[in-house]
């Protein structure tokens, strides 16, 4: 089997050159899908022939036949599986990625199909959840849409309720993650705080009855007060930083798709250091996707 050679990079020229027709496209997933081998799905056969179609496999003792895009997240495009890779590679490495009207602007598609893919590759960009926030975390909650009119407290009402932790490094900020919850409960909190922060980290939140009960859990987590934020001047950027992508890039979005929104938004910006390889991260992601 060929080795895999990875596209590193986030300029479109270059993109181009290597990708210029379907056949870039599905050799690109034949060596991601098969990277440590065959094994037939049908009868776990590890031996396999060419198959009908380019890059596909026959398994030697069932004869099914496999395609590069079978099981994946490119299985049964509506369009060509360039201009799926085309898609892939604008969400990805563009600063605030693309909207399924721009997408359909520029590759001349509905926008109801450009949606759907969308939606396929932010179902991706979801956190494997096997690296926790760690060191010094800042937590909190915001509402997208704005505070509810003569309503006190932290009740949501008709907004997408979210909780968002950060990482506070030496220079500035780590990574982030985001959730919409139902409320600002110790067992909305917890939940969220269990999958995406380590118990050892230093967890810093403000005064809110909600952080106490998880002093049993988080022990290092300590409650100061916000001071109209002052206290807690980077996680507020970053929670205007998500408003503002929001309002510029997508305009509108529901409670039910807001959660998908979150995960494109993070995927992108934990590996902001590291950009020349998302579109190689992804792509493995939309195949080995199951």
């Amino acid at each position: 089997m060929s080795t895999r050679e990875k596209f590193i990079g986030v300029n479109s020229i270059t993109f181009n050159k290597r990708f210029k027709e379907d056949a870039d496209c599905y050799e690109y997933l034949s060596l991601i899908k098969w990277e440590n081998g065959f094994v037939c799905r049908k009868c776990n056969y590890d031996k396999h022939y060419k198959g009908k179609k380019p890059f596909s496999k026959r398994c030697l003792r069932c004869k099914y036949d496999e395609s590069p895009t079978t099981n994946t997240m490119f299985e049964k495009l509506k369009f060509p599986i360039l201009i799926a890779f085309h898609i892939v590679f604008k969400i990805s490495t563009k600063k605030k990625g693309m909207s399924s009207m721009e997408l359909s602007n520029e590759f001349e598609l509905r926008q109801k199909t450009c949606w759907t893919f969308k939606q396929k590759v932010q179902q991706v960009m979801k956190s494997s959840l096997k690296s926790p926030l760690t060191g010094l975390v800042h937590a909190d909650e915001f509402v997208i849409g704005g505070p509810e009119e003569g309503k006190r407290g932290r009740s949501k009402g008709a907004k997408k309720l979210i909780v968002l932790a950060l990482e506070i490094v030496e220079d500035g900020v780590g990574r982030a993650y985001a959730e919409v919850i139902e409320n600002s409960s110790a067992k909305e909190l917890g939940s969220f705080l269990m999958k995406y922060v380590s118990k050892d980290a230093e967890l810093i939140s403000d005064k809110w009855k909600g952080y106490i009960p998880l002093k049993k859990e988080f022990t290092k987590l300590k409650q100061v007060a916000s001071d109209e934020g002052k206290n807690f001047k980077e996680l507020h950027i970053h929670i205007m930083n998500i408003k503002g992508w929001l309002r510029g890039i997508h305009h509108h979005c529901s409670k039910e798709h807001m959660q998908d929104y979150l995960n494109e938004y993070h995927f992108r910006y934990n590996r902001r250091s590291n950009m020349g390889t998302i579109f190689d991260v992804l792509m493995k992601k939309m195949v080995k996707f199951e």
